[in-house]
């Protein structure tokens, strides 16, 4: 875990100063996922010296001049074309550590909005927003599913101003995107069936701690109201793309 030391201290490092400058900057990702397990770091497996980053909209005019005063060098051309929904940064000229900026709202296979919600807590987007931006990856992979049993381990339900995954949230956000629900849907699913795989080495107790949180999720979903718009969505189903393809942005 020595990369992760260094990543720690310079995230801590990063975030102080953005205070300092009155720029919110907010984990998520790895680090993130890292920094709500710590208690059980069983599931988290990274190479990656990445850091990512949340800002809002409005911070993000001050984010070239913070990061160069910082020790970053901007990544000129991709800013240029990108700058208004992500930024990319790199502490030296090796490249050797990237700072990756969304500016706004969580956007990959799903939006995520996080307006007005990145001071619930001081490092990260809030967890339940954590838990959604890995639930809502269509192609999920092995490291993305490790990352979601690791956050429903080592993360109650309950109310996200206690450090807790919010049903409350995750039933607003997902009654108003048909889209979300059934992705995450779907991956909830996928992870049940992953947790009967010896290989994971959880308890039988651990395995029912997760399967409960999955169900608490699952029983708010079949509970939450579903607008006319939200059903008849429904009744399309997967005949038609319900989420937005993601390029990853190799540099």
């Amino acid at each position: 875990m020595d990369i992760f030391t260094d990543l720690i201290n310079e995230t801590n490092r990063l975030i102080d100063a953005a205070n300092q400058n009155k720029i919110t900057l907010r984990v998520f990702g790895g680090l993130a996922i890292f920094w709500h397990s710590r208690s059980d770091l069983r599931f988290f497996k990274r190479d990656s010296p990445d850091i990512d980053f949340v800002v809002p909209q409005e911070d993000r005019h001050k984010l070239e001049p913070f990061f160069r005063e910082a020790g970053y060098l901007p990544d000129k051309q991709f800013n240029l074309l990108n700058g208004a929904q992500r930024q990319i940064y790199y502490r030296d000229q090796a490249e050797e550590l990237r700072v990756d900026i969304l500016v706004g709202d969580f956007e990959m296979c799903h939006k995520i909005p996080l307006h007005d919600r990145l001071q619930i807590d001081p490092v990260t987007i809030p967890l339940t927003e954590l838990l959604l931006s890995k639930a809502q990856i269509v192609q999920l992979n092995h490291k993305d599913a490790l990352d979601i049993i690791s956050l429903l381990l080592n993360n109650d339900l309950g109310d996200d101003a206690d450090g807790k995954i919010s049903l409350e949230r995750i039933e607003s956000l997902c009654a108003q995107d048909w889209g979300l629900y059934k992705t995450t849907s779907i991956n909830l699913e996928r992870i049940m069936e992953l947790l009967a795989d010896t290989r994971l080495n959880l308890t039988a107790e651990e395995r029912i701690i997760i399967l409960e949180r999955i169900r608490g999720i699952q029983k708010t979903f079949a509970k939450m109201p579903k607008s006319l718009a939200w059903q008849m969505r429904d009744k399309v189903g997967t005949r038609i793309r319900w989420y937005e393809e993601v390029e990853e942005v190799n540099r």
